[in-house]
């Protein structure tokens, strides 16, 4: 594979799978950038699962669909709920994969499970890490998924291509981490996410 290029030093998944076995991490939030946010008591998480796909030297990700209720034209991960027939957070990253932009499981060597994120809509969500064995045509979910694109792991891997923004919501100020590439805004879960796993490449 050949290798791409974070903060001036090469690297690959293999070096990125090193890279988590020596580096550790904390499950992240919602709420990491707004610690004034009290949080119910006795909330209730609901599970979630996304997979974080690399075939070659790039990142596939999806653009939801314009009209939904939730999340309507956000950028996102494949992924979704964890259905009580899934065998736990892997599997439903791996249906959803196949049910959101086509992609077979069998296609798809599983690296590693990080540590959680939870979102301020009450999930909380396992990031799966995993390599793509070989191209594939993506089919997009019809009625959900409005584009299948691709960023390079170079861009997404680099700290130094997050930045803070920030918007009212319910009255108060969210602060969150963007990471615009192109005609792509990548925020939220999504950026905190892939910001954490290049934040384990770092110095």
């Amino acid at each position: 594979m050949r290798p791409v290029r974070t903060m001036g030093q090469p690297v690959d998944l293999e070096t990125l799978r090193a890279a988590l076995d020596t580096r550790a991490a904390r499950p992240s939030s919602d709420y990491d950038l707004n610690p004034g946010v009290q949080l119910p008591e006795g909330r209730r998480l609901r599970a979630a699962a996304v997979l974080i796909p690399v075939l070659g030297s790039e990142v596939i990700l999806t653009k939801r669909a314009s009209h939904l209720k939730h999340h309507p034209g956000q950028i996102a991960l494949p992924g979704g709920k964890v259905d009580g027939t899934d065998d736990g957070a892997a599997a439903a990253a791996l249906r959803e994969a196949r049910e959101e932009i086509g992609l077979d499981p069998s296609n798809v060597a599983l690296i590693a499970e990080l540590p959680a994120h939870e979102t301020v809509t009450g999930y909380t969500i396992t990031p799966i890490l995993a390599r793509v064995r070989a191209e594939f045509a993506a089919v997009p979910e019809e009625g959900e998924v409005a584009e299948v694109f691709r960023v390079p792991l170079a861009f997404l891997m680099d700290p130094s291509n997050y930045r803070v923004e920030g918007r009212l919501w319910r009255g108060t100020r969210r602060n969150y981490y963007v990471a615009p590439y192109g005609p792509y805004y990548i925020w939220g879960a999504t950026a905190r996410i892939l910001k954490s796993l290049a934040d384990r490449l770092g110095p």
